[in-house]
């Protein structure tokens, strides 16, 4: 993978169209972009190649599967060694209701971990049941999720240098 490729503005336009609507057909896209539909499709596949387009997501409702409960966890560790980090971050990355993860400095945690579940009962059986029961948790803060204001997958596309 190609850390600094050469982005134009249309490689930017293909990569708004697809934040917009990952499921854009390559004629759509083109369109969009006003190419046409060779050249749009062998930039996508560079785009891809070079991984600045990680994968493609569909996002879903998460109501309608009845995840009705977010929460914000900072997890403490006992320990600042490797192992201890190493095997937190295996055992945390087997859990469905783990939606992110991030491993974390400038605050009271060592990790922050974003969690989707249906009811506060579940949420007592992930967090008790799995996440306290892993080596070396030493605590763990929850912050329920009232409400979304930003909820978006997409990146900042004015930074890049043309």
């Amino acid at each position: 993978m190609q850390t600094n490729i050469s982005i134009d503005r249309f490689d930017l336009k293909i990569l708004r169209a697809l934040q917009e609507n990952g499921a854009l057909s390559n004629q759509e896209l083109s369109e969009k972009v006003g190419l046409t539909a060779a050249p749009c499709s062998r930039r996508v596949k560079s785009l891809e190649d070079n991984g600045v387009i990680k994968d493609k997501v569909i996002r879903i409702n998460e109501r309608a599967l009845s995840l009705d409960l977010f929460a914000i966890l900072h997890i403490s560790m006992d320990k600042h060694i490797p192992e201890r980090f190493a095997e937190f971050e295996r055992v945390i990355s087997t859990f469905d209701e783990v939606i992110e993860c991030y491993l974390i400095t400038g605050h009271d945690a060592d990790y922050q971990l974003k969690i989707a579940v249906p009811d506060m009962d579940r949420y007592h059986d992930l967090l008790l049941g799995k996440i306290t029961r892993i080596k070396g948790v030493s605590g763990v803060k929850s912050a329920f999720i009232m409400r979304k204001i930003v909820d978006t997958t997409a990146l900042p596309l004015n930074y890049t240098q043309l």
